[in-house]
């Protein structure tokens, strides 16, 4: 059997996060968005070398920060079917608010939090379907009345 370019269950583009405390981390994601670990391979320190999350239809992969990467807070985008209950959970899970849940002008509303780790989850919920020439539209008249987005 053929060895294929994406394996089964990938995407092409797939999150990398490499943190101080993994356990936490993995901990918080199970927790706050229901993520399931699907294995994690150890160092001989019992430290996480790597391991995999499946949260909905995208797959995370995480590592313990070591002396080859160290950690590296990013940014992740998180659909959801309801943002504010999400946000509720990730806050109870240990998680900090970035950003209370708001319509945005984009047509999501969203909301913000930073995991044990210091990355942020910016989590959505689609509520509009906008074409480019309206989200554009949009972005000016936001712009006209001194709002940053």
């Amino acid at each position: 059997m053929a060895v294929k370019k994406v394996p089964k269950g990938y995407h092409a583009v797939t999150p990398y996060l490499v943190v101080n405390d993994a356990e936490k981390t993995i901990e918080f994601l199970e927790q706050a968005f229901g993520a399931s670990l699907n294995y994690a391979l150890r160092r001989p320190d019992r430290s996480i070398l790597h391991a995999e999350l499946e949260i909905e239809d995208s797959r995370v992969m995480l590592a313990e920060a070591g002396e080859h990467h160290t950690a590296a807070p990013s940014m992740l985008y998180l659909y959801v079917d309801d943002v504010d209950a999400v946000y509720a959970r990730a806050l109870k899970a240990g998680g900090t608010s970035a950003k209370e849940p708001v319509d945005e002008f984009f047509g999501d509303r969203t909301a913000g939090v930073k995991d044990p780790a210091g990355s942020h989850w910016e989590i959505a919920t689609r509520k509009e379907n906008l074409k480019p020439e309206e989200l554009q539209k949009r972005a000016d008249e936001m712009f006209k009345k001194g709002k940053a987005a």
